[in-house]
């Protein structure tokens, strides 16, 4: 039986993605922070171990990419999927080189979810194949300069005043510009 820990200080949707999984025949416990995540992790916290994480981004205290190696050191046969609602290339790359098995846009359902564990990218929401969809579809200047923004984030290991410094903007105007998320064309 596969054990799952949801980690998203979103609570509500938590707790409705756990109730769907539970639905399904699964184990599903909920990590609302970091902290608590890594402790539930811990040997012999949970019986059965957790053996899948569904991991959202932009956690309130912590990046989930600052995250993921943690959780991967906890136990390096977890198979971690990034969940979120602000996808870019660069943070997928990101994802994907620190361990995580895939990577999916909110919303996802369940069973895209669970496709995403298996490696089906079949479902459509995977950024895998994200160069194929750029080509079909040109991006609008606010999102080559989102995606130029995630790049400048990576490279500055997520440090929003070092990123301002490296893109020549005030710090403010950064923060304003990430809350804004550009459509995805």
């Amino acid at each position: 039986m596969k054990t799952l820990l949801i980690i998203d200080d979103d609570e509500t949707f938590s707790y409705v993605l756990a109730r769907s999984i539970k639905k399904k025949g699964f184990q599903a416990h909920i990590a609302n922070d970091g902290d608590t995540a890594l402790s539930m992790l811990g040997e012999g916290a949970l019986d059965p171990p957790v053996t899948h994480v569904i991991l959202d981004l932009n956690l309130a205290e912590t990046n989930g990419l600052q995250l993921l190696p943690r959780l991967l050191a906890t136990n390096p046969a977890l198979q971690v999927v990034v969940l979120t609602g602000y996808a870019s290339v660069a943070t997928t790359v990101d994802a994907i080189k620190q361990g995580a098995v895939n990577y999916l846009t909110k919303p996802a359902s369940v069973d895209e979810i669970f496709s995403a564990f298996d490696g089906d990218d079949d479902s459509g929401r995977a950024l895998t194949n994200a160069n194929d969809k750029i080509e079909d579809n040109p991006l609008s200047v606010q999102r080559v300069e989102w995606e130029y923004i995630q790049r400048q984030l990576v490279a500055n290991d997520h440090n929003i005043a070092a990123t301002a410094r490296a893109l020549g903007m005030h710090r403010r105007t950064l923060q304003r510009k990430l809350q804004k998320r550009p459509s995805q064309s």
